[in-house]
Formats: C-alpha cells, structure tokens, sequence
C-alpha cells in the first residue's frame, strides 16, 4: 500500500497558500531549499508538476488543484481533531454536494432541492454543474452524494450508482413577445422557418424534440445549441430564436424572461432523475428530497 508523506503534503499546502516557496519559508521557519526538496519529492510521488512558473511567481497546475482541494480538507479536519481533542467547542456544518446536469432548467432543480433545505437550514449546500457524465464519475468516487438529472446512468457505464425518478413535465416552447406574436397563431405548424434555440444534442429532451419534429413534417431552423439551461433562455429574451423550456416552469420562465408561451408538446416530455450512490438511500438530504417529490408539482405532470 502507498502511503502520502503528509509533511511534504503540509509543504505544498503552505507554498499554495502563501503564495510562493519565499513567503512559506517565512511562514514555516525553514530554508527553501528544504522546501523546495519536499515538493519535488511529493511531484515524484504524484507522477506530476505541482506548480508551474509564470514569471516569478508560481501558478499551481490542474494536478496543483486537485491536490490544494484534498490538502485543505485534510487540515481542516486536522485542526478540528485537535480542538476536540483540546475541549474546544466545533462547529462543523453539515454539507451536502449535489451535481446539476447542465442541461437541467434552474427553477427544476431549486425545487428539488428545496425539501433538503427545509429539513435541514444549518447545513451547507455545495452545487456542482456540468455534463452528466462527468458528475456521474465524480458520484462514483464519492466527491458528491447526488446528482439531478434529466438523463439516468447507463448500464453500459462502469458506475454503481442509481437512478430513482422523481417526475416528469411536458414541454413548452417559448418566445419573446414579437416572434410570439408571429408564430402563435396556428401553432404547430405556424413555426415551419421560425428561428429556433435548442438544447445540446447531449441532452435527452433534444432526442424528443427532434423526434417531434419528424413526427409534424417540419425541419426546425436551428440558429444556436446550448449546454446550459439559462443560457438558451437569455438568447430566448433578446428575441434571437424560439426556445423549449419544461411546462412546470411555464409561468417562472414567462414572469421572468419576458417572454410568451407558443403552445405545449404533450409527447415531448422531460424526466427527473436523483441518482445516488447506494440503492437504499440513507443520506438524510436525499431522503428528503425523494420524499418532497412524491408530493410536488413534478409528479402531478
């Protein structure tokens, strides 16, 4: 088994936070070339440069990152240890790391969130947004305790996680009140040449919609892809192209976009997955927000 030198790890730690080796000498009492020893012995241990030079300062490297990120939690905890260890009172919030599909629309997620937050004020909240299957890996080495998305985790994917639906909504598609006035009337088939906003083709509501499509005989004119689920809906307000947006956010999206709804696609549906690491779930937040979703707006659709 290897085995982390965490006084070449504390090293680091220091230069990273002080900003350079002559600072952490300062800081630790210690000659920098001693300093500059333990770090390059951790980078052999890592396999990888820690720090690049930019000048005469030091920038840390992704690797420096990932590190700096597990180094300051390893110390906080240290020096919590020693405050209980010593009487004194710590008070450590608990946290809860959640992973947001990029894709998924802001007001589904805060929604399905909000019962952990009720249940639980004291705690921190730490949100991540990406692809999906970048927070799916992220699930599986326990770096989050759950992730909301619009897709579930593959079987073909090497990750023991699980999917538990939370509910499901139709889908709305939306535009800024002067193309709203153009294409409303006679809707669907009214939007045969209107400009369109769609999402990425990563996303499942993107298979959907182009299925429906194919289904009414049109060929959307697609003038902008977006990951991000806010994004599309910014470009929707400046009037630059029709948008989707899930129909139990219709009447959010309208009050605060400034835009009007062209009308619902009824088979275009749009699915809530939380997924967790363990098939009996135990993690306090996530029970609380599989249990609000059995009686929210997204079942009911």
């Amino acid at each position: 088994m290897e085995w982390l030198n965490y006084h070449h790890l504390h090293y680091f730690w220091t230069v990273a936070r002080e900003g350079g080796i002559a600072a952490a000498s300062r800081k630790l009492g210690v000659g920098r070339p001693a300093i500059s020893m333990q770090l390059k012995r951790l980078e052999e241990f890592i396999g990888g440069p820690l720090f690049t030079r930019r000048g005469r300062h030091l920038q840390l490297t992704s690797t420096g990152e990932l590190v700096l990120g597990y180094a300051e939690e390893i110390f906080r905890t240290g020096r919590e240890l020693v405050d209980v260890l010593r009487g004194r009172s710590v008070d450590r919030p608990r946290r809860f790391r959640v992973g947001i599909a990029d894709v998924m629309a802001k007001l589904v997620a805060f929604q399905l969130l909000q019962p952990a937050f009720d249940a639980d004020p004291d705690s921190v909240l730490e949100c991540r947004e990406e692809e999906p299957n970048r927070l799916f890996a992220a699930l599986a080495v326990h770096e989050l305790d759950l992730v909301l998305s619009d897709i579930p985790v593959a079987p073909s994917l090497d990750v023991r996680a699980f999917n538990h639906l939370m509910g499901e909504s139709t889908t709305t598609l939306f535009a800024a009140p002067t193309l709203a006035r153009k294409y409303r009337r006679g809707f669907p088939h009214s939007l045969a040449g209107a400009p369109f906003l769609m999402p990425s083709r990563t996303s499942a509501i993107r298979n959907s919609l182009d299925l429906w499509f194919e289904e009414v005989g049109m060929r959307p004119t697609v003038v902008g892809e977006f990951e991000d689920a806010a994004l599309i809906k910014v470009f929707g307000q400046a009037g630059r192209g029709v948008f989707p947006g899930p129909t139990v956010a219709r009447e959010h999206i309208c009050r605060n976009y400034g835009v009007r709804a062209l009308g619902e696609l009824d088979r275009v549906r749009e699915r809530y997955y939380a997924i967790s690491p363990e098939r009996r779930i135990r993690h306090p937040g996530v029970v609380k927000i599989v249990e609000g979703a059995r009686s929210s707006m997204f079942a009911a659709r």
